[in-house]
């Protein structure tokens, strides 16, 4: 027995190497030589933290604290376990299933042709037992490499959940800051509309000025106190969206910073398109998943062939258990069987092509993937290109508009000209700084856009090398 089981082996051996099904071949992507509007800037080179370029302590805590604590990242990490329990499962069918039997009982027949009651008997059995069926087509092997492709997925996936949550911190922190300007320019020019609501009313009870007068000032006045709890409200619900980025319960964040202080990261090297296929997690996952499509494809072949299985059996028996252990008692079987389908209504055959069929879906999903991506990344440099020329028109705007609302009330002090001026020299300057610190956190998310569409944002150096490696 121990030469039969040694020449299957052997056979299995040789026949290892036998897989039904189409090897993975990546789908055919066609890149465009370079971003429309990258500038001239093309270097496939990858920031570790990119975040820390805006060099902001209060940022960089947060994003430790978001990684740490984040629930979607903690699904990612246990999926990720649950893809590598799910390979060894699979792998576990490559090797013959050893089971064991223990058995005892006690009865008693009757015989209808003899007319004799036999017994009562006992009957005593310990067995160890063997099946093992011989994966000659490869229908294992191929299930075992879509767990794998699985498996890579799942952490091309949690890499993908960890750009996409340090990007959506940056993003909700740069708008938190923005609400927070928004809010003291709200307080600060209610504040500044008091007091000339205030002269405007001295003035208007000694009958310098008209009712009219009066009556715009205290519309400025209601305008700035309706948006300050519209700006509040606004901080205190980004506050709460940031908290549960942090995976912590809603409540105040502490910062230090405002949004001016903010410091513009330099220049981006984007690099080629076609290194965005390397580089970026949801385009390597949606490759993964390709690639686990196509295998088991082959599972589906191997179905349509037949299953050759081996069997064995080892153990004792008797009906006395004083008997049990003699070599009376030794018993022994060895068997093999080949079990395939016959004729199934085209079953397999259209479980095949169900397979191919699902390939096809998922092949268009990562081409779909790519061009996605290709599209972030020009998004992203135009908003760059874009935003940063806005942003410095805004602040040329608002620096003309205090200094127009600045004149404008001392020419109506001085009797110059009339307070329709006043008023709206006054609307436009708070307009224009509304306008200002809204642009420039649209100008710095920009930056945070181009980051995550380039996939940068690697968490570990090993993640960083591996990147590196794969685009080598």
């Amino acid at each position: 027995m121990i030469k039969l089981f040694v020449k299957i082996s052997i056979l299995s051996i040789i026949i290892a190497s036998c897989k039904v099904g189409p090897n993975y071949q990546r789908p055919a992507i066609k890149s465009p030589g370079e971003f429309r509007f990258a500038e001239g800037i093309q270097d496939t080179a990858i920031d570790l933290h990119w975040w820390e370029l805006f060099r902001d302590e209060d940022l960089n805590k947060l994003i430790k604290i978001a990684l740490a604590n984040n629930y979607d990242v903690k699904i990612a990490a246990s999926r990720i376990d649950e893809a590598m329990y799910i390979v060894g499962y699979n792998k576990a069918d490559y090797w013959p299933a050893l089971t064991y039997g223990i058995s005892g009982s006690r009865g008693q027949d009757n015989v209808p042709s003899v007319g004799e009651v036999m017994g009562p008997y006992n009957n005593f059995a310990a067995t160890a037992n063997l099946v093992w069926e011989l994966d000659f087509w490869g229908k294992y092997r191929r299930s075992t490499e879509a767990a794998q492709a699985e498996l890579l997925a799942s952490e091309y996936g949690m890499a993908a959940i960890q750009i996409g949550l340090i990007s959506a911190v940056a993003e909700t922190y740069f708008l938190l800051l923005d609400y927070r300007s928004l809010y003291e320019i709200s307080v600060k020019t209610l504040e500044s509309r008091k007091e000339s609501l205030r002269i405007i009313k001295e003035r208007f009870d000694k009958g310098i000025v008209a009712e009219i007068d009066l009556n715009q000032a205290q519309i400025q006045e209601a305008v700035a106190e309706a948006a300050i709890p519209l700006y509040k409200r606004a901080v205190a619900q980004t506050e709460h969206a940031l908290s549960i980025l942090l995976g912590v319960n809603p409540g105040q964040i502490t910062i230090t910073k405002t949004l001016m202080d903010q410091q513009v990261p330099p220049k981006i090297p984007t690099g080629v398109p076609s290194s965005l296929i390397e580089r970026r997690p949801d385009v390597l996952a949606a490759e993964q998943i390709v690639a686990a499509q196509n295998a088991r494809i082959g599972v589906a072949q191997a179905l349509r062939y037949p299953s050759i299985s081996i069997s064995g059996m080892l153990g004792a028996a008797s009906s006395e258990l004083s008997t049990f252990f003699s070599g009376d008692a030794f018993v022994w079987s060895v068997g093999a069987g080949i079990f395939g389908p016959i004729f199934e209504f085209n079953k397999n055959k259209r479980r095949v092509q169900v397979e191919r069929e699902r390939m096809i879906q998922d092949s268009l999903n990562y081409a779909q993937t790519v061009i996605q991506a290709f599209r972030e990344v020009e998004d992203a440099l135009i908003e760059i290109s874009t935003l940063e020329k806005e942003s410095q028109a805004r602040m040329k705007q608002m620096a003309a508009a205090q200094n127009a609302a600045k004149l404008s009330k001392e020419r109506y002090n001085g009797g110059v000209t009339s307070y329709l001026e006043v008023l709206d020299s006054d609307r436009t300057q708070f307009d224009s700084e509304l306008i200002a610190s809204d642009t420039y956190q649209q100008y710095l998310n920009a930056y945070v856009k181009l980051y995550k569409a380039l996939g940068g944002g690697w968490i570990t150096e090993e993640q960083m090398k591996q990147a590196q490696s794969s685009q080598q």
